[in-house]
């Protein structure tokens, strides 16, 4: 970058007169000092232009297009499988898609602080997609996205993905069928063994604050809920419905979802990783015994975005799934 120079002429011409030179001039701001431009804060409707591209740029495998929309610190997470930014790169454009009809409706966005913001939608989708298998997958629909953004620079990056589907409790999907996983050699396990991320360093302190929260579920505690949530509080619930608003949140676990027998609630495989100082991304399996609204409970895979106010962890967003 080419630096902007004050020539001091007052000070040339003395010295050019036999005077002595002397710069009383006050430095002049470079460019290079100048403070880089940021990204105002976004509104509901620009996240959500945002993630209608990158529907379409993902059903088109359009990877250069998410090379620059996504953060290096993106995260995803779908049935207990956390991935990166290399891994979802990876993946976009593998999977051929053939789409009738989709659609985004019910953008709902929710301030995590003022550098992260989540955005919630409903998709629908009419297709299927065929992985590098050869199989054909038709696309669950509907189902509630939840996009995480942060803010990078001058510009608003996405920095985590998941979707949730919407079920109706009344008339539920039937299971889907079980499957092994792919069986691995030595040497793709060794691999993978090698490169097997490591979790962020305040992990164990948030799985800690987050068993507290399970623990509060049990005990239906709304004041230890009040304590560890944040006041944008929201919530993507395991059937696909949005929750917004900490009292919302905690009137729902402690008063609306009707539960029984629950004696004991576990917390497993928390893995965490910093976006910022002030934010991180906690994913998990949460489990809790007993019933709750007459249906037998079990494992939820969740992903939770903590906030730091003060010298405070508080859940700010919480999206989960039916451990399968």
């Amino acid at each position: 970058m080419k630096r902007m120079i004050l020539l001091a002429v007052a000070a040339t011409l003395l010295a050019a007169c036999g005077g002595t030179a002397t710069n009383n001039s006050t430095p002049t701001a470079t460019k290079a000092d100048a403070p880089k431009p940021t990204a105002s804060a976004p509104t509901a409707e620009v996240l959500f232009a945002m993630e209608k591209q990158a529907s379409e740029a993902w059903i088109k495998g359009d990877k250069a297009f998410f090379e620059g929309m996504m953060s290096d610190k993106f995260v995803s997470f779908e049935q207990g499988r956390r991935g990166s930014k290399s891994d979802t790169l990876g993946m976009i454009g593998t999977y051929k898609c053939e789409m009738k009809t989709w659609d985004l409706t019910e953008p709902q966005m929710s301030k995590i602080n003022d550098d992260t913001y989540a955005l919630t939608t409903k998709g629908t989708y009419d297709g299927s997609c065929t992985g590098p298998d050869g199989k054909a997958m038709k696309m669950p629909s509907p189902v509630r996205a939840v996009s995480i953004y942060t803010r990078d620079g001058d510009k608003w990056k996405g920095a985590y993905h998941g979707e949730t589907m919407i079920i109706d409790p009344k008339n539920p999907p039937p299971a889907p069928p079980k499957t092994e996983a792919p069986k691995k050699d030595a040497e793709t396990a060794k691999k993978e063994e090698i490169n097997k991320p490591t979790p962020g360093a305040n992990t164990d302190a948030l799985v800690k604050l987050h068993t507290g929260g399970w623990e509060a579920f049990k005990a239906k505690d709304a004041k230890a809920f009040g304590d560890l949530l944040s006041s944008n509080m929201a919530l993507v619930d395991p059937i696909g419905g949005y929750i917004s608003g900490k009292d919302a949140v905690i009137k729902t676990w402690t008063e609306t979802m009707k539960c029984e027998g629950i004696t004991k609630t576990s917390v497993s495989d928390g893995f965490a990783s910093a976006l910022s100082p002030t934010v991180e991304i906690l994913t998990l399996k949460g489990t809790a015994d007993g019933k709750c609204d007459g249906m037998a409970n079990g494992p939820l895979w969740q992903m939770a975005v903590y906030v730091k106010e003060g010298e405070a962890w508080k859940l700010a967003f919480m999206q989960e799934w039916p451990g399968m």
